[in-house]
């Protein structure tokens, strides 16, 4: 482990844009509390989650209503953001096998143990804790994966918070061999690994997407493109799938529910074409359809995850990196959408 006291690192400073972000080089080095693992990082990947908190999107009224974290929990500063994380473990704390040091992990981003105890409702690592974006970072040890894997620490560091989402949203929807799976956003990070962990499960799988990325999620396994700018019934057909895999919501939020067969499954985890929809009710009833609200990990779903990374089942989509200083261009890249998969940061 860093000989020093210090390391670097990038801290969100307060609400709002890319300025609330700065680089220090005086950054305590997190210690090791009972259960817990120091992970020296190597790879950490951008996503919406790490963006939505520096934004106060997450909050209801505003960044001063105290509820602008990811539990609902008053957002304090400075913070070390970061969901995702690959690096390796250099120490541990009281509890904790020492032969863990020098494992390669990914960790868990969704948190059920921090400081020595089990949390009442989840934390999400870079929201209510410090995250990825400094050289060290400190986690419960049940929250660090071993894994075993000749991917590099770049391609690695885009699975953790989008896969496992996907792999989440999908266990929620029980999809398995035989479905036919609708994916909104299917070129973002977790559309894309809804759509490569859906054919793993053995499902038929339609993406929404621009005609421009339609070709590389074919390549992906898409069975059928839809332009996002559709409508979804005339595409499809009515009573035409068996889940949706929703990251988008917004206006044309109900034709997702006229596309679901009866007994069909929705599962959401984003909305980045606006929060507020609009509902018949009569739809839900009616059909018979279930709605599932994904942010909590269920139990197992990261293991599972891992294990198919291990076994090759699913492949990273590393679209750009950068060096962690230039964060703020990093992020601005991942806003403009222009690419499939992640962006991933390089930890010095």
């Amino acid at each position: 482990m860093h000989t020093g006291t210090t390391m670097s690192g990038v801290v969100l400073t307060g609400h709002g844009g890319p300025d609330m972000l700065s680089w220090r080089d005086d950054l305590p080095i997190p210690r090791a509390g009972k259960g817990d693992v120091v992970v020296r990082v190597h790879a950490a990947a951008v996503n919406n989650t790490d963006i939505n908190t520096r934004l106060a999107w997450y909050s209801k009224g505003d960044a001063e209503a105290g509820d602008a974290t990811w539990s609902g929990a008053p957002m304090t500063f400075p913070r070390i953001q970061g969901a995702d994380v690959c690096g390796t473990i250099v120490a541990v704390g009281d509890g904790v096998d020492p032969a863990r040091i020098g494992e390669r992990i990914l960790i868990e981003p969704c948190l059920v143990e921090a400081d020595g105890q089990r949390l009442e409702r989840p934390w999400y690592l870079g929201s209510e804790c410090d995250g990825g974006f400094a050289q060290y970072t400190r986690v419960a040890s049940r929250h660090a994966h071993r894994i075993a894997s000749d991917l590099t620490d770049v391609q690695l560091a885009s699975f953790p918070c989008s896969y496992s989402t996907a792999e989440n949203m999908l266990t929620r929807a029980d999809v398995g061999p035989g479905d036919t799976v609708l994916v909104t956003g299917a070129s973002g990070g977790v559309g894309s690994a809804a759509l490569q962990l859906a054919r793993a499960r053995g499902a038929r799988v339609f993406a929404v997407t621009h005609p421009s990325k339609a070709p590389s999620l074919v390549a992906l396994g898409a069975d059928k493109t839809v332009d996002r700018g559709a409508d979804l019934v005339q595409a499809l057909g009515p009573d035409s799938v068996d889940v949706v895999i929703d990251l988008v919501a917004g206006p044309t939020w109900p034709t997702l529910l006229d596309v679901l067969r009866p007994g069909g499954r929705y599962s959401v985890a984003g909305a980045i074409a606006g929060p507020h929809v609009t509902l018949d009710v009569r739809t839900l009833y009616l059909k018979d359809l279930s709605l599932f609200g994904c942010t909590v990990l269920d139990p197992g779903v990261f293991a599972a995850l891992v294990r198919r990374i291990e076994r090759g089942e699913i492949a990273p989509l590393v679209a750009a990196t950068y060096p962690l200083r230039q964060i703020a261009e990093a992020q601005a890249a991942f806003g403009e959408k222009g690419y499939i998969g992640k962006i991933v940061l390089e930890i010095g």
